[in-house]
């Protein structure tokens, strides 16, 4: 058991600060399972990843991380790697896992590590190289284990070992020998075990560096140090049964122990006389839940007198139902701290703290003390710490007007006083800690804090609204309020209750149950501040400069708007824990600068587009830690409740809809324009490429069949033109001539699409005749035909298109593509008006034509004026 009155001061001083204060946040990121903190002024990195539900050591965690917490997961073995490139590793805690085995090297990396923690989890037996490589460690705790066994081997590498725990495990007195061995060993704590004896006769131990045992709630029967092993020994914790025998026949055996602590345990009182007198060297003497009551009763009597421990300077007896101060006290004079917390003293005497006069401490918390007189602290001229917490004092009668000008931490937290009245605290100049909470409120009259000049922290139930002006304390730096009702300015006092505190740097507000509201001026005058916290609230926010740690969590706030007109241009650490805020404004997070360490876990994020901004914000920056980041859940739209936030898409939001439909209807009328222009000036080239295509691809299939022509040439006409074809053209090409022709009217296959039938026509035939009028130019069909015979031209070299012309037409009004078809062969073609009346010899060159070959050829076979 620890000694706690020896720690009390420095407790006292730390409480409020670490209520308060928070590690500088690492920069650059925010890890998926872990958050990194580094202390102040330090290189040190800190990793959290503790309660995340981990089965494996993350492998994210920073290479340059110096301590790593994977407290409360799920993690069942530590395999081979799992700490590679940790090399700066020194603290690592593994409490409260599954954690059943190491695998061999496992811990090799961690060739700077000083601390390991793993209570709490499942090891049964500690084996062979299990810390091979820990050449540098200097504390193992595998608490709360079930270990039964250590293996010779298990430890022999920890060369700078120098504490071991393992308090709460199933080990024998035969598993201590292993431990002892260790060369560097200072302190063991083995409470809880299933210990029946200590004795050097059995350790086989020659001698030890150990300066701390603890042996404490085993089944020891007998303590017995009868050779002098232990020279350095200076404190030993014990408790056990009924009937302990204490073997130390040589005083010197012990004569370093300096604290003996003696918790439950059951001797008689000439056992206990023993003891005192084979440890005169003590210093610090506890006695704590002791079962035989005839031990206490001798104490209380001054029967056994304490004055043979001529070094005594601290006494507890805590725990052991006292009704009043047991009298062997008296006259210790060398006696410094004396905690007396946890029994049923009622009452005390002017004569309890006799002579106690280098008393500093004196604890009396929890207790039945109700009323306490000056006189009862009068010898008592050194006094620093008096802790009267959780009795039953309702008023300080003369409290301190006699010998308390040295005390500096005061603790009346947890009475029942129903005032404070003008010079209650008038005689205590030194007092730096002050804690007056309270269940419940209570009037404090005008000068109550009277005389407090160099208070530094005060912890208060706000008596009234009405007097919440705080004065007379201007070196207080922290100040800790309980609520029970609104906190506003009164209209008696109008200014803002902190306006008499200059030097307030951290300030804690907490209420003890609903919803409260602050004026808007209520932090007015702080520009000192650089901490606040405060419970179910909400405060118009006036400009703190200074102010570095905001902690706002349960405040069922909504919004943080506040902020941005609140000037916190030095805020560092922002906790927002458990509010309702579904969406986080960036403009919110522009105006904190310096901003380092944010903290939204447990609020109703709105996994939608309204907080795509912070989303982006929390990946992308590489300033602020946003603590846990990749835990937080959606909780609205319902259709994304259970998600992650961070899952999230963000690249759906950046759509402007405005934008899209600008482009839109841009893109829509630059089409219909594009379009209107092609139809109305291209369309006969388009459709001209069009068909070419067509004809490309029909004859690509028609080379790879190799089919030969089945017509001497087609004849390409419009309907109006039929009956000349039948009455001039038929005739002499056919009968006289012997010419096989391919008429689409004739010759066509019944079925086929008409494209199909035209292509087949053309590539069936040797050459293509196009009786060419008006009409012709005019027909969609007629114009099909000629491009698909001019591709033809054009892809195959060959002269297979013959042009008669019915009727003299101007060049310009000819379609582009017979300008095309002049532009590449440069060819005369026929006239049938300027035949006149020698067709004989037209058709004589349409003969001609027919019989040439498939070869190009600059003839002017045909009669007619070439095109100029």
């Amino acid at each position: 058991m620890s000694v706690m009155g020896c720690r009390f001061l420095l407790q006292g001083l730390l409480f409020f600060l670490l209520s308060l204060l928070q590690f500088n946040p690492l920069l650059a990121y925010s890890l998926k399972s872990c958050t990194v903190t580094s202390p102040d002024n330090t290189t040190e990195v800190w990793v959290g990843c503790s309660d995340q539900g981990l089965a494996a050591v993350p492998d994210d965690v920073p290479r340059n991380a110096t301590s790593l917490d994977l407290s409360s997961n799920h993690i069942v073995m530590i395999n081979s790697g799992d700490f590679n490139s940790l090399s700066k590793l020194r603290y690592l805690h593994m409490k409260t896992n599954w954690i059943s085995g190491v695998d061999d090297g496992a811990f090799g990396d961690l060739s700077e590590l000083l601390e390991l923690e793993m209570d709490k989890n499942n090891f049964t037996k500690l084996s062979d190289n299990m810390f091979h490589g820990l050449w540098k460690l200097t504390i193992l705790s595998l608490e709360e284990n079930q270990i039964t066994h250590v293996s010779p081997r298990a430890l022999q590498s920890l060369i700078s070992l120098k504490t071991v725990r393992l308090n709460y495990n199933q080990l024998q007195t035969v598993e201590i020998r292993t431990i002892l061995q260790l060369p560097n060993l200072q302190e063991l704590f083995l409470e809880f075990n299933i210990l029946t004896s200590f004795q050097t006769n059995n350790l086989q131990v020659n001698t030890s560096n150990l300066r701390t045992l603890s042996i404490g709630h085993n089944y020891i029967q007998r303590f017995s140090i009868t050779t002098d092993i232990f020279p350095h020994l200076q404190s030993v914790h014990l408790s056990g049964p009924s009937g302990l025998k204490w073997d130390v026949p040589n005083s010197t055996f012990l004569r370093s122990l300096t604290v003996l602590d003696l918790h439950m345990v059951d001797v008689s009182c000439d056992t206990f006389v023993r003891m005192l007198q084979s440890t005169e060297s003590l210093q610090t003497l506890a006695l704590t839940a002791m079962t035989n009551r005839r031990v206490l009763a001798a104490l209380d009597m001054s029967d056994l007198a304490l004055t043979s421990l001529k070094q005594l300077r601290c006494l507890e007896l805590n725990n052991n139902y006292l009704k009043t101060v047991p009298r062997a006290i008296r006259g210790l004079s060398t006696l410094e701290i004396f905690n007396l917390s946890f029994n049923f003293i009622s009452e005390l005497t002017c004569s309890d703290f006799l002579n106690l006069t280098r008393l500093t401490e004196l604890h009396l918390d929890q207790n039945r003390i109700s009323v306490v007189d000056g006189c009862v602290f009068q010898d008592l001229k050194n006094l620093r710490v008096l802790n009267i917490s959780g009795n039953a004092v309702r008023k300080l009668v003369d409290f301190f007007k006699v010998n308390s000008k040295k005390l500096e931490v005061l603790d009346l937290s947890g009475n029942f006083l129903i005032v404070l009245k003008q010079g209650d605290f008038r005689n205590l100049p030194s007092l730096r800690y002050l804690d007056l909470q309270s269940g419940k409120y209570y009037p404090a009259n005008n000068g109550a804090f009277e005389g407090l000049n160099g208070l530094k922290t005060l912890i208060v139930t706000p008596f009234m609204h009405n007097v919440m002006n705080f004065t007379g304390m201007p070196q207080l730096e922290n100040l800790k309020l309980l609520v029970t009702f609104s906190l506003k300015s009164s209209y008696d006092n109008p200014e803002p209750p902190f306006t008499h505190l200059p030097s307030l740097k951290n300030l804690i507000i907490e209420k003890y149950d609903g919803q409260y509201d602050m004026s808007a001026d209520f932090l007015k005058g702080l520009k000192c501040l650089e901490n606040f916290r405060a419970d179910r609230f909400f405060s118009l926010f006036q400009p703190i400069p200074n102010l570095q740690a905001l902690d706002l969590s349960n405040n069922k706030l909504r919004s943080l708007d506040f902020l941005i007109w609140a000037n916190l241009s030095a805020l560092r650490q922002l906790t927002l824990r458990h509010n309702e805020l579904t969406v986080i404004n960036e403009t919110v997070l522009q105006s904190l600068p310096a901003l380092t360490y944010l903290d939204l876990f447990g609020n109703p994020f709105s996994c939608d587009c309204s907080n795509a901004g912070f989303i982006q914000w929390v990946i992308s920056n590489n300033q602020t830690q946003v603590v846990n980041a990749h835990q937080y859940d959606c909780a609205f739209p319902l259709s994304k409740k259970g998600t992650k936030l961070l899952d999230f898409d963000v690249q759906s939001c950046w759509m402007d809809v405005s934008f899209l439909c600008f482009i839109s209807s841009t893109c829509l009328v630059v089409l219909t324009l594009l379009s209107s222009f092609i139809y109305h000036f291209l369309r006969w080239q388009l459709a001209y490429g069009f068909y070419l295509f067509l004809a490309f691809l029909y004859d690509s299939r028609k080379k790879k069949k190799g089919t030969p022509h089945q017509f001497d040439a087609f004849v390409s006409y419009n309907v109006h033109d039929e009956a000349w074809v039948y009455r001039e053209m038929l005739p002499v090409l056919e009968e006289e001539q012997g010419w096989r022709l391919c008429l689409h009217h004739r010759d066509f296959q019944p079925g086929k699409p008409i494209m199909e039938n035209i292509t087949d026509a053309i590539y069936g035939s040797r050459k293509t005749i196009c009786v060419i009028s008006r009409h012709y130019l005019q027909s969609e069909w007629c114009s099909r035909e000629i491009q698909m015979a001019s591709f033809r031209l054009f892809d195959e070299h060959k002269d297979v298109l013959i042009l008669l012309f019915l009727e003299e037409i101007p060049t310009q009004q000819l379609s582009p593509y017979y300008r095309m078809r002049k532009t590449v062969k440069r060819r005369t073609y026929l006239s049938w008006p300027q035949a006149g009346q020698h067709t004989g010899v037209f058709w004589q060159n349409v003969r001609r034509a027919l019989e040439t070959g498939d070869g190009p050829t600059d003839n002017n076979l045909l009669t007619g004026p070439a095109d100029s």
